[in-house]
């Protein structure tokens, strides 16, 4: 295994409410130095919620996502509050954007997105056994629940609005873990 590289230095470049960037300078094994930049993010990470209303049916919610300009498809997901469980935090971000709460509560994997520049992990939480219980959250409007067959998870795939590659990955993951059950 090689080794990792040496750093050199490391400066904000920018700093907003919700992003960090950072220049860091390096020192390969080799000897190499160059400079990259990286977005720092939250040492807690955040969740990705998939809640199972029976082992076919999966909710999923419609929201405006604003990096690409429309509404989009997606698991119910949001960062984890210091101080904060991985399994309270799914189950939170749950009722704020589903109105469901889980008895049950599996962690099924963690996922860097862009590793090359951005720190961030998303926890995988598998949600079953739901039951009603509507929280209010940060949200600007009301989150539209939309519940789709794990079986036509194919269609779901094709579909222009279902785009977010952690949403698609942790369906995948559930539709193999429920396999494997």
């Amino acid at each position: 295994m090689r080794e990792k590289p040496r750093i050199l230095h490391t400066e904000t470049l920018a700093r907003t409410r919700l992003f960090h960037v950072q220049q860091i300078d390096l020192r390969f094994s080799n000897g190499v130095e160059t400079r990259y930049e990286r977005l720092v993010g939250s040492s807690r990470g955040a969740v990705l919620v998939v809640p199972l209303l029976d082992d076919d049916t999966v909710l999923l919610i419609r929201e405006y996502a604003a990096g690409v300009d429309r509404y989009e498809l997606a698991l119910p997901k949001g960062h984890i509050e210091q101080d904060e469980d991985m399994l309270l935090a799914a189950d939170r971000e749950l009722k704020e954007e589903v109105g469901y709460g889980a008895r049950s509560l599996t962690r099924l994997s963690s996922m860097s997105l862009a590793p090359g520049y951005l720190g961030h992990y998303t926890h995988v939480v598998l949600a079953r056994d739901l039951y009603p219980d509507k929280r209010s959250g940060d949200e600007p409007e009301e989150i539209e629940v939309v519940p789709w067959r794990l079986s036509e998870l194919n269609a779901l795939v094709a579909r222009h609005d279902f785009t977010e590659a952690r949403s698609i990955a942790a369906l995948f993951l559930t539709r193999e873990h429920l396999n494997h059950a």
